[in-house]
């Protein structure tokens, strides 16, 4: 494992933070807004995302640079600022943490398909090295590849990632398939375990796409594929429309339930991913269930 997995889970499973999209949502991010801008247009409103969830006890906080590899904002006319962006990025959180907790630097997929000749493989790699330089220039602890489908495009961001010497999480969403546990390019938990490992990644997971229980399943198939430390980011149910607007109904206190047993299943980085709230990084900390089972590790 590495030194820094090692500190942080050294009592038992660190809790990293929450939603990050919505959260910026019911601060006025406009939906196709770009939300990574925001690190240059907004920064007091991201910085009150990170810190809400520092306050609410994460050991862990990711960044506001989900989408800000070149590529895809190249989509809202950003490309040239891509490097700005993730800076700034860096240094909001890094500014929210204030020591109390990491940061680490969240890398999402560039949206674009090399095998559909969507991108080249060589503007591929540039985009996650500019990106993933940026962000280890900017003085982040690790990096986090999340919400990846494609396992050609993982290895490439792998490879970018490893070069800067961070140590970096590979986490991928599995909604796809009939029974919800593949990627949308088809690979399964134990396929994308075995890619992400050999690729050099310190850490696998899952991310987006369902609810808890839907991937508390998916948590001993990682496992049985893998002897990385295993990152788990469930969103808080699935989003539903109510009169009009769209809601997720799981409860802080229900996603917080079922915490124990994505731990049981393997977990050494527990949070929240799309819907959740600070309360729901509020409710794991305090919850008896929580305790109990990390006590017992």
């Amino acid at each position: 494992m590495h030194p820094l997995f090692a500190q942080l889970t050294a009592r038992g499973p660190a809790i990293t933070d929450g939603a990050w999209g919505t959260q910026l949502q019911a601060r006025g991010l406009a939906p196709g807004e770009c939300p990574d801008v925001w690190n240059l247009t907004h920064p007091g409103a991201v910085e009150s995302v990170a810190r809400a969830y520092v306050e609410a006890g994460s050991d862990v906080i990711l960044t506001n640079t989900f989408g800000a590899n070149r590529i895809a904002l190249g989509r809202h006319g950003l490309a040239g600022q891509a490097v700005e962006i993730n800076r700034a990025g860096a240094a909001i959180s890094r500014r929210a943490a204030a020591g109390r907790a990491r940061v680490f630097a969240s890398l999402g997929p560039s949206g674009s398909l090399v095998a559909a000749g969507e991108v080249a493989p060589d503007d591929l790699r540039a985009a996650f090295e500019e990106q993933a330089r940026a962000l280890a220039d900017a003085g982040v602890d690790a990096l986090l590849l999340e919400t990846f489908a494609d396992l050609d495009e993982l290895r490439v961001a792998l490879a970018a990632a490893k070069a800067t010497g961070l140590p970096v999480v590979a986490s991928l969403v599995f909604d796809s398939g009939p029974a919800k546990d593949r990627t949308m390019t088809g690979a399964t938990p134990e396929q994308a375990a075995r890619a992400a490992a050999e690729a050099g990644a310190d850490a696998v997971g899952a991310n987006c796409g369902r609810g808890i229980e839907g991937y508390i399943p998916i948590g001993p198939r990682l496992r049985a594929a893998t002897t990385l430390p295993l990152w788990m980011k469930p969103n808080a149910g699935l989003p539903e429309s109510i009169g009009g607007k769209t809601v997720y109904t799981t409860t802080p206190a229900d996603f917080a339930a079922r915490v124990p047993a994505l731990v049981k299943a393997g977990a050494a980085f527990v949070g929240a991913c799309c819907g959740s709230t600070p309360d729901f990084i509020r409710a794991i900390r305090r919850s008896d269930e929580f305790c109990e089972t990390v006590c017992s590790q």
